[in-house]
């Protein structure tokens, strides 16, 4: 048989001849198919329900010869010659577009629409998984985690992937608790043992110029049970790189689902948020006293942190490195953490349980044939908890040459005792210098990690109303701030309430909230209506609600905080105040829309005065989409507060009336201020 190669690479398939029958000659196997198939002929014939696997045989010698003749193998040949012996007989076929797949016997119904970055793994936990406990080694679990998302990185990018950084990591359960019983007893096997599931799904949730975020959710599950947990959610950031190692641009993502466009709006927060940690941890530092903690301590009993110090050296193997030859991301996380498990247990004495991972940023890559050092401290303890630092640095065959840095993290680690309660530790006391800086950064990084947590961790539903501000806590509500709003503008569920002439309003009602969106399409550009609404004290002018809106401090560019006073809804003499921080967002990219969110928080230098009803809101704030170059969409969204929804069934139809009439001002303000904008720039 002849296989025919196409000009431009592809394959021309010859057409499947009849199988030969004995008894016919060339001049009968050419007679009409009627002859062939037996009708005139005595000779025995090929029984119909063989006849699949003799095409099927056809297709499978075929696909051995463009093997042995180096002829890349479409995928859909590939799947159609290894399930043709199923009883297939048709040449391979592309799905059209929403082809529905149809069981025999099945009634017919669509294919969830998937992801296409999304990759499923499910990995049995084996005895070589497991530590000394027969627990999951969380080493191990890094490992998958990072395999996992570099699949769906590079299913995106369509080229190798590598592994930028991995943000924080907090285990919603801990391995070693996933046992306990409902009294709180140990039932003789902690955490997730041999022969469980562990199930981790990653997919990309946004893709920037040439770096990506990968989403990952890890889950446990007992196969005899049947029960399934949720072990953690993480983030990680890749970077795609072209053969000769430069960076490759990426193509836009673009989600489909609720879920993934809040993940996707989100992701640029996220990104900003990576960004600005070191500034943050260095702001607290310069603030904070060098020797205050060091000296309310008391230092009797403490261990030296010394006696808590662990280098250990590994061999880059080929088994250790990726399709690149550099090393897995994952196997550097699980050595780092095998590091700092040892660094622990010889503060505590015990079995330490890892309960969070700060940011992994790799600075650099490494290959086989790397000598890897890993160094790990106690660098703080605290009463339940304690905090470790790993490095990892690598030589070449040549000790002699400087180390190249390729990663740091922060662990933080507890000791559970029989009920799975955090043990009380033993303080440390720091090396002199060095030792000394590095404690003081653990207690501001912790800081950071309960600000981080209580702001941002929590679900939309369990984030209080006014959080205090704080200069160590700024980053993450700009953050909770801005990304409450786009959980909101990507919300699905909308229902149109009124329509008068350009304005539409929409009502949500959604975990005992009532939303609103009023929009309408504004004849100005999106960034001067930015610039016009983002300004509060400016709002009076075409909001007859509020009476005035003073600038209490500007933390920086994007984030400032007013003390804004309104009248109220009701019938009452008393004006009512909110300290609101007013974030604003840019475009990241197309398509992204011009970002103004409001949301309260507590200054200690504004507390509630008598004269005033101190009112609090949630999530509020605009929303700016251009159309084209002279005109743009406007949206205002707010999420009524359970206070507020007594005076909205009580008035619905003065309620809608007074927002659209608001709106309506709001566009008469921007068309009258848009020109003597244009001349400010100008002047500028």
């Amino acid at each position: 048989m002849t296989i025919f190669k196409e000009a431009g690479g592809g394959v021309r398939w010859p057409r499947p001849r009849a199988p030969r029958q004995p008894g016919l000659d060339a001049r009968s196997r050419c007679r009409p198919s009627a002859q062939v198939s037996g009708r005139f002929s005595s000779e025995p014939q090929p029984s119909p329900r063989h006849l699949p696997q003799m095409l099927s045989f056809f297709w499978l010698r075929c696909l051995l010869k463009m093997v042995k003749g180096n002829i890349v193998v479409p995928e859909e040949i590939l799947n159609f010659c290894c399930n043709g012996l199923q009883g297939s007989t048709s040449p391979p076929r592309s799905q059209e577009p929403g082809e529905w797949e149809e069981a025999p016997g099945a009634m017919v119904s669509p294919l969830p629409a998937r992801n296409p970055t999304e990759v499923q793994m499910s990995q049995l936990v084996l005895p070589c998984h497991t530590n000394h406990r027969n627990e999951l080694s969380t080493g191990q679990l890094l490992k998958w985690i990072d395999t996992a998302a570099c699949l769906s990185a590079e299913r995106h990018a369509g080229c190798p992937c590598v592994t930028a950084s991995m943000d924080d990591i907090y285990f919603e359960h801990t391995i070693s608790q996933l046992y306990l019983s409902p009294a709180g007893q140990r039932d003789g096997r902690s955490g997730v043992c041999v022969g469980q599931v562990v199930n981790i799904k990653a997919k990309v949730n946004r893709a920037f110029n040439s770096s990506m975020e990968v989403g990952i959710q890890v889950s446990y599950e007992d196969l005899c049970s049947g029960k399934h947990c949720s072990i953690c959610k993480a983030y990680a950031t890749f970077v795609a790189q072209s053969p000769s190692g430069s960076k490759v641009r990426l193509k836009p993502l673009t989600p489909q689902t609720e879920e993934e466009k809040i993940e996707y709006s989100i992701a640029a927060e996220r990104r900003r948020m990576r960004l600005a940690h070191k500034d943050t941890l260095k702001d607290l530092l310069t603030r904070s006293t060098p020797d205050t903690e060091l000296e309310t301590r008391d230092g009797s009993g403490a261990v030296p942190a010394e006696k808590t110090r662990v280098e250990s050296v590994e061999l880059v193997l080929p088994p250790h490195a990726n399709h690149q030859g550099n090393t897995f991301g994952g196997q550097i996380m699980a050595w780092m953490e095998n590091v700092a498990t040892i660094a622990a247990s010889r503060l505590c004495h015990a079995h330490p349980t890892l309960r969070a991972i700060e940011m992994f940023h790799f600075r650099g890559p490494s290959q086989v044939g790397d000598r890897l050092v890993l160094k790990a401290i106690v660098n703080n303890a605290f009463k339940n908890s304690m905090e470790v630092g790993v490095s990892a640095e690598a030589y070449g065959q040549e000790m002699c040459v400087s180390p190249r840095h390729i990663n740091s993290a922060f662990m933080t680690f507890e000791v559970l005792d029989q009920e799975g309660r955090p043990r009380m530790l033993p303080m440390v006391a720091p090396e002199p210098g060095d030792g000394e800086r590095r404690y003081r950064e653990a207690s501001a990084r912790k800081k950071i990690r309960l600000d981080r947590k209580y702001v941002v961790s929590c679900k939309q539903t369990e984030v209080p109303l006014s959080v205090p501000w704080d200069q160590s806590n700024k980053v993450y509500l700009s953050y909770n701030n801005v990304s409450a709003l786009k959980t909101l503008v990507a919300k699905t569920n909308w229902a149109l309430a009124r329509e008068k002439e350009k304005v539409r309003m929409y009502t949500l009602e959604e975990d005992k909230f009532l939303s609103f969106r009023i929009e309408m399409s504004v004849c100005i550009m999106a960034s001067q209506a930015f610039s016009l609404l983002s300004n509060l004290r400016r709002r009076h002018e075409w909001d007859s609600h509020y009476v005035s809106a003073e600038l209490v401090q500007k933390v920086d560019d994007d984030d400032m905080i007013y003390h804004v006073v309104s009248r109220m809804h009701r019938q009452e003499s008393k004006l009512q105040d909110f300290v609101i921080l007013a974030s604003r967002r840019k475009p990241c990219s197309k398509g992204d829309p011009y970002v103004v969110a409001f949301r309260s928080v507590t200054l200690p230098t504004h507390p509630p005065r008598a004269e005033y009803t101190r009112g609090e809101t949630l999530c509020s704030g605009f929303c700016i989409w251009p159309e084209s170059e002279e005109m743009s969409k406007v949206a205002y969204y707010n999420q009524a507060m359970p206070g507020y929804l007594n005076y909205v069934t009580t008035n619905v139809a003065g309620l809608s009336s007074d927002i659209c009439a608001t709106f309506e001002a709001c566009e008469k303000f921007l068309l009258k201020n848009k020109e003597d904008l244009i001349s400010r720039l100008r002047d500028f």
